[in-house]
């Protein structure tokens, strides 16, 4: 019987999970022998365009969905096996908003204490200290259709946090909330981090939050895991700079790639869209010969970057293509199944 290992608030072991999709249509695989471990005390981030895998994830360690095949341990009990006492040892933060609009804030936030056995004196407690940590103390009697975007979302942060879980699993946290309340939010899972000293199983399609909040992260793409490490450790095993030019036309891209490849400096050269993406270990010097090149060809240049590794160029050297690329494409192929 397999068992979790020790010093490992989550572990998956070889996940699968795919989805029926009719009688002429194979099904599809959401899960592809995903695997991972997150040290206790830690947030870890699950990076990847959406229809990646990370919300399925998600949902079979929190005990929503069962795999296919493969294991998996939170707070060391196996979800398959001791589901109740996983669900007792976790919070869950859905994409979707989970308070009561109707109902105040302090009065979600009580609700849910209840519910995991709190003591109406203890629940209210607890309220107060999460409502004054996440700057919600003013609008504690308020009804929670009044709040913000924002503030909403901080609450039900709030309520995944009530019974002190050993381990937190924020699903798309920032998903829908515009850039001043997607920065506050950071910084208040910083801080909460930090505080209660939970586990954090952070999913995100934002390549800055991932930057910004994991200690470490597991980049996922078509439902496996294709690397893994701190975000400063991903990027600096990328050597050199990042290359990217922008071409007026998209007929040129051929002849502007053999160009570029001609001068000797670049390596993992990709192209996509109207751009050629490229490596080079001395961008401010070779991007210079570059342009003198695709000039002599008489290539038009719409813009041209060069920029230290990002998480972004991790995900192009392992899959091929970039992350915004990537997302774009998984939308288009979920709009064409819905129609």
């Amino acid at each position: 019987m397999p068992t979790a290992t020790p010093g490992l608030a989550i572990e998956a072991r070889g996940l699968v999970k795919s989805y029926p999709q009719g009688r002429r249509k194979s099904p599809l695989t959401a899960l592809d022998g995903l695997g991972f471990q997150v040290e206790e005390g830690t947030v870890f981030g699950l990076l990847g365009p959406n229809g990646a895998g990370k919300s399925t994830t998600v949902k079979i360690l929190a005990t929503l969905s069962a795999a296919d095949s493969g294991d998996a341990f939170v707070a060391g009990f196996d979800v398959r096996r001791s589901p109740a006492e996983v669900r007792r040892s976790i919070g869950f933060v859905a994409q979707k908003q989970v308070s009561d609009p109707m109902d105040t804030g302090v009065e979600n936030l009580v609700l849910a204490g209840q519910l995991h056995g709190m003591t109406t004196r203890d629940a209210r407690s607890r309220a107060g200290e999460l409502l004054d940590r996440f700057g919600l103390a003013s609008a504690a009697t308020r009804q929670v259709k009044t709040y913000s975007g924002g503030m909403a979302r901080k609450l039900d942060v709030a309520i995944g946090l009530m019974h002190r879980p050993q381990v937190l699993f924020l699903d798309e946290p920032t998903t829908g909330l515009d850039p001043e309340a997607r920065t506050e939010m950071w910084a208040e899972i910083e801080r909460m981090a930090a505080a209660e000293r939970t586990t954090v199983l952070l999913t995100t399609h934002y390549l800055e939050e991932a930057d910004r909040l994991a200690n470490r992260l597991a980049i996922v793409a078509d439902g496996r895991v294709v690397t893994e490490g701190t975000p400063d450790e991903l990027k600096a095993g990328l050597r050199g700079d990042a290359v990217v030019i922008e071409l007026h036309d998209t007929a040129d891209l051929g002849l502007a790639l053999a160009t570029i490849e001609r001068a000797g400096t670049f390596r993992e050269t990709v192209l996509e869209g109207r751009t050629v993406r490229a490596r080079t270990d001395a961008g401010g010097q070779a991007l210079p010969v570059a342009l003198a090149l695709l000039d002599a060809e008489r290539l038009r240049v719409v813009s041209a970057t060069v920029a230290r590794p990002s998480l972004d160029d991790v995900y192009l050297a392992h899959t091929g293509h970039s992350f915004a690329s990537a997302h774009l494409a998984r939308a288009t192929s979920s709009e064409e199944r819905a129609a």
